[in-house]
């Protein structure tokens, strides 16, 4: 947690998972981007909402938190068909904007992996697969 620069009395303290969670929904609003964080990090985090019962919003998503910037680190996956370097572009943006506008902090970077495409046709084989090769009645 860092505290923010005030020009009032008292002190702000913005957590790092509060600008995670700022980055993670500013990165889902983003047309063609389908999941973030690897595979392996989405399923330790189901795991972990279902048991406790909380969303993960920042699932994917590392941040560094200063008391005047931010810089982000995401891992994220594309819809096929999309442009990567457009898709990734305004994810950045909306991540620049969204963080800025709710906390003030300036962002220095936001480093995005693309760690894998979406194929919605994999997707409806595994799920026929699934169904077809049941083993009994």
């Amino acid at each position: 947690m860092q505290e923010l620069k005030q020009q009032g009395p008292g002190k702000t303290i913005v957590a790092d998972t509060v600008v995670a969670k700022i980055a993670g929904m500013a990165a889902r609003e983003v047309r063609g981007v389908h999941a973030l964080g690897g595979p392996t990090e989405r399923a330790i985090s189901g795991a972990i909402s279902r048991i406790t019962g909380a969303g993960a919003k920042g699932t994917g998503v590392d941040v560094q938190v200063g008391q005047e910037e931010a810089a982000v680190d995401l891992s994220l996956m594309i819809d096929y068909g999309q442009s990567i370097p457009d898709v990734t572009n305004d994810v950045r943006q909306n991540i620049i904007n969204q963080v800025q506008s709710m906390t003030g902090l300036r962002v220095k970077e936001v480093n995005i992996t693309v760690y894998d495409l979406y194929f919605p046709q994999e997707e409806q084989q595994q799920q026929q697969q699934g169904e077809s090769e049941s083993r009994v009645a």
